[in-house]
């Protein structure tokens, strides 16, 4: 019985045996015939799968400004790669140590010797490595060059099998400047402003070349079949980069002087709508602003534009009543609060019976109201035709994408009330992005025609222009002359006499309309507030259109007049001093040759004397050098050009500061222990405490100053607690 068994297990083991043999023989079998026979249709099949067909993106267009400064470019940059198969022996052991010595010295993130055993190990015949990128950081044009002259890599791609794979960057020369409105585009092909509208000309068209997939990454292969990429179309906007950069500065000033939310200015060609500047900034932190949302076209920036809108009130009133003149009056009452149309409106000051012009120059709320009531309480429906008829329902078609579409409310409108026209006359229950504001407010500068804005001008390669923007007329007109001749009549009286004076500037006349608009959120109105200015000048001869709004100021002033207002005129003065066309006019006022003298009217004796020693201006009068000296003109007769005469200075009395500097009238005034607050610029021709006053120490004196020939302002006294 054992016998059988035993018999049994080793007969059984003797077939497993059998069994194992002839599997192996099989495999070894097919090993063979795979690697004799099919190797080469294998082969064929890896090569097939490893070497592809990959896109080459095509060198991006630049964008530029309208004296075709770059405003963004593509710059090459370049990752280094290797393939070790094509160096020979003898040149490796010879190199090798000294490439890995500079590739460590100059990248800096591996020692020597880490390096010199990356080489090491992929030059090695049994790795069959044939490519290795050696450092993932992009060098630039300049590197590229110095890495070529290396040991190895100076061989070149054939026998020092070094690879430099180009890839593009953006590159912005003038660093944040309109960064918003150049935008973006991301891999998703998404992205803002102009590198995303006009990304289908900016692009270019893609090439193509075979890749062979190897271990590290994919490797070109230069064969002959590849299709080489189009470089893409060069954008040439209008943007002007001086008046651009002092769109930024005037705005960023506000806007961290006010802790504001947001702001955005906009600069715009009378004639032709081109758009020389548009600025928009952002919080981003305590302090700081940056370009990072489109708040002139785009929804965010979409608001109630507030008493901008009261143009296009008063606009509409003039048109459906040609009688009315800017002499007519209307009561507003004596509370500063009058129930109108359903609601109850209200002024930041009662102002009793005013003009017309008082009521757009006061920006009066019951003013605007109470005549836009009276001549269309029974047919509204004329009110928000003319509104359409101004363009103001539709959008401006913009060039850029993103503009927003503008709310005008019409009396077919689920949401139409009683209180409605009031409340829309004095801009409210309505939105409007600030460039559809600008346009409206530059049609009246041009002369009742509204203009397209643009903001391109060429699409362009090299020095052919592909395509070439006109400026397009949107309304031949918008309203009657007479119309047209009374609002800017009231425009210039807001800068004049109105809201706006603290801008008025003798050089040039504005016009233009403060807006303060309150914010609503979360289905009620709040304590903040949006301020704005959209005017024009010269307003004798418009040439630049700007629109400002600052968004919730927080630090006390919240009116347009005193946060909105203040960056136009700054960059009013601006454009107008680089302008050569418009200083003739300001050139001509100046004084021909007439004197050699100059216009000094005060100062310290041996400054005066010194200078006009310089000048060669003949003087006399007055003794000691350190003498408070003001000049007059000497008689005919004498020998002097000017003469000096002693300012008197009683001590314990407030001095006689007028005609002086705003450094002379300090040193005076608070070395008697007298705060000062200054006003304007140039020499002093007012103060509020007057000269010859017991000077009480801590008694604030507020001194006006303007340039010479500038008519004087009263100034009432102030007095502060030592």
């Amino acid at each position: 019985m054992k016998g059988n068994v035993k018999k049994s297990i080793v007969t059984r083991i003797r077939l497993a045996f059998l069994g194992v043999c002839l599997f192996s023989a099989a495999i070894v079998w097919r090993i063979v015939h795979i690697q004799f026979q099919e190797g080469a249709r294998w082969s064929a099949l890896e090569q097939e799968r490893r070497i592809v067909y990959q896109p080459v993106f095509a060198t991006r267009g630049n964008i530029y400004s309208d004296n075709e400064s770059i405003m963004a470019t593509s710059l090459p940059f370049y990752r280094v790669a290797w393939d070790p198969s094509v160096v020979d022996d003898d040149l490796f052991n010879q190199k090798a140590d000294s490439l890995a010595r500079l590739l460590a010295n100059f990248f800096g993130d591996r020692s020597r010797q880490e390096y010199f055993r990356r080489l090491k190990d992929a030059h090695n015949p049994k790795s069959k490595t044939r490519y290795i990128r050696l450092n993932s950081r992009q060098i630039n044009f300049q590197e590229k060059k110095e890495l070529a002259t290396w040991p190895i890599f100076r061989e070149g791609k054939n026998r020092g099998g070094v690879i430099f794979e180009q890839v593009d960057k953006r590159f912005r020369p003038f660093g944040g400047l309109a960064q918003r409105t150049i935008g973006f585009i991301n891999e998703d092909k998404n992205g803002a402003g102009l590198e995303f509208t006009f990304n289908r000309h900016l692009a270019g068209r893609d090439g193509e070349a075979l890749f062979e997939r190897l271990p590290g990454g994919n490797k070109p292969i230069y064969d002959g079949t590849e299709v080489k990429p189009q470089p893409g179309y060069d954008v040439k906007t209008t943007l002007d980069i001086n008046l651009q950069d002092m769109a930024e500065n005037a705005l960023y000033k506000s806007l961290v002087e006010n802790n504001a939310q947001y702001g955005t200015v906009i600069l715009m060609e009378v004639k032709t709508g081109e758009i020389k500047a548009v600025a928009n900034l952002g919080k981003v932190a305590e302090g700081v602003y940056r370009e990072d949302y489109n708040y002139a076209i785009a929804d965010q920036g979409r608001t109630e534009p507030g008493s901008t809108f009261k143009l296009a009130s008063m606009m509409a009133a003039f048109e459906e009543d040609p009688g009315l003149q800017l002499t007519d009056t209307i009561n507003t009452g004596r509370t500063g609060s009058l129930k109108i149309g359903g609601a109850v409106k209200t002024d930041s000051h009662p102002y009793g019976r005013i003009t017309l012009q008082q009521v757009f120059e006061k920006s009066s709320n019951i003013g605007v109201a109470k005549l836009t009531d009276r001549i269309f309480n029974k047919k509204p429906e004329r009110y928000t035709d003319y509104l359409k008829r101004f363009g103001l329902d539709k959008p401006l078609g913009f060039q850029m994408a993103g503009e927003a579409r503008p709310y005008i409310k019409d009396p077919n409108d689920r949401s139409w009330s009683r209180t409605s026209l009031t409340t829309m006359s004095i801009g409210y229950e309505l939105k409007l992005a600030p460039l559809q504001t600008l346009a409206f407010y530059n049609a009246v500068a041009n002369g009742g025609v509204k203009m397209q804005p643009m903001i391109v001008k060429e699409i362009k390669q090299a020095d052919k222009i592909i395509e070439q923007f006109e400026p397009v007329v949107l309304i031949p007109k918008i309203c009657s002359d007479e119309t047209l001749q009374k609002v800017r009549a009231m425009m210039e009286g807001v800068v004049e006499h109105g809201t706006a004076r603290g801008i008025r500037t003798r050089d040039y006349l504005i016009a233009g309309k403060t807006g303060t608009a309150w914010k609503f959120k979360n289905g009620a109105y709040t304590r903040t507030y949006s301020t704005s200015f959209c005017g024009y000048f010269p307003a004798d001869n418009p040439k630049y259109s700007c629109i400002v709004v600052v968004d919730s100021p927080k630090n006390g002033r919240i009116y347009g007049a005193d946060v909105a207002a203040p960056v136009f005129r700054e960059l009013a003065d601006k454009a107008m001093a680089r302008d050569a066309a418009s200083q003739r006019p300001l050139l001509a006022r100046a004084p021909q040759g007439k004197s050699r003298v100059p216009m000094v009217q005060a100062g310290m004796q041996d400054e005066l004397t010194m200078m006009f020693a310089q000048l060669g201006v003949r003087h006399a009068g007055s003794t000691g050098t350190d003498d408070w000296v003001r000049t007059a003109p000497a008689p005919a007769a004498d020998s002097a050009d000017v003469l000096l005469r002693p300012l008197p200075m009683r001590p314990g009395r407030v001095p006689n500061v007028q005609g002086l500097t705003l450094r002379d009238a300090l040193f005076l005034l608070e070395n008697r222990g007298l705060r000062v607050r200054s006003n304007g610029s140039g020499r002093v021709t007012g103060q509020s405490v007057a000269a010859g006053t017991p000077a009480k120490r801590g008694t604030t004196v507020v001194i006006q100053l303007e340039p010479i020939g500038a008519k004087s302002r009263p100034l009432a006294v102030q007095t502060a607690a030592p």
